[in-house]
């Protein structure tokens, strides 16, 4: 990949055996990269975008974003030579292995975005609804599949996505199997956005710009309360609401921007600023 270069960045590497792990400015670009394999996750993908995850959360990182090698897959489901030599019980174990890798992903603070280059399917598309946000490429095709080969989406697509497109929508793209175009993805909600085949750097970079501008402190919260709503009971996602609205008054970024506003007149208020500034204990 060639990223734009500015002035004092760098790019910094590290190649683990089935994936790439760039950093570029405030962004982690991970390349799973078994492009003869179709990029499937097998159980060493697995163990590797889980060090990945830790590795890069105690950095200063703000997002990861996931994309395939090659010029064919993004993801290409979950390893099927892997998976057809498992026992019923040996498949309840890879299952319950890929459930954690994508729980651990969507549990994250940083912001993880799937980059959709090519095929993705099954476990991979699985995968992408574990991200935040997914944007795939003009020629991309996407779905799960599992069913035409007698199986079912074993890594939560049975979970995930009929909270993102409702039970019917969700039955329907789960029984008939079929892949969906990205412009059909998108209208289905599936994704959200498209960049052209040989655009996908600089759409990436652009879709994240305003989220960077904001702190990150406030992102991971934000995506924490948000998760709650999904993964909760609706009483015990607003005490998650709470609890991560009361996080962000940890920071002084909250109070310096309302004092910086209120100073330049661009927001409006009665109260004396001097007053307004001798009550709060963190001025």
């Amino acid at each position: 990949m060639e990223f734009p270069t500015k002035k004092n960045t760098s790019l910094v590497t590290k190649s683990f055996l089935l994936t790439q792990l760039d950093f570029h400015e405030d962004i982690a670009w991970v390349t799973i990269d078994r492009p003869g394999d179709r990029n499937a996750i097998n159980s060493s993908v697995i163990e590797e975008v889980e060090s990945i995850l830790t590795l890069v959360e105690n950095s200063a990182t703000r997002v990861i974003v996931f994309h395939g090698a090659g010029d064919i897959f993004f993801i290409g489901g979950a390893d099927a030579v892997e998976m057809m030599n498992c026992s019923p019980d040996e498949a309840f174990d890879f299952s319950d292995r890929i459930q954690k890798l994508f729980n651990r992903m969507e549990s994250s603070p940083l912001l993880l975005v799937s980059a959709i280059d090519g095929l993705c399917y099954g476990g991979g598309f699985e995968f992408t609804l574990a991200c935040d946000f997914r944007l795939a490429m003009e020629s991309s095709r996407i779905g799960l599949p599992e069913v035409r080969v007698g199986i079912i989406p074993g890594g939560g697509g049975t979970q995930r996505l009929p909270k993102i497109v409702g039970k019917t929508k969700a039955m329907e793209i789960i029984m008939n199997g079929r892949l969906y175009k990205a412009k059909e993805a998108l209208e289905l909600g599936l994704i959200n956005d498209i960049f052209s085949d040989d655009e996908m750097i600089p759409a990436i970079m652009n879709f994240l710009k305003p989220f960077l501008k904001n702190p990150q402190y406030a992102l991971s919260n934000a995506k924490r309360a948000v998760q709650a709503s999904q993964n909760s009971e609706f009483a015990d996602g607003l005490f998650v609401e709470r609890e991560r609205f009361k996080k962000c008054f940890e920071e002084n970024f909250f109070v310096e921007e309302i004092v910086n506003q209120l100073k330049s007149g661009q927001m409006q208020t009665t109260q004396p600023l001097e007053s307004i500034m001798k009550k709060n204990h963190k001025l």
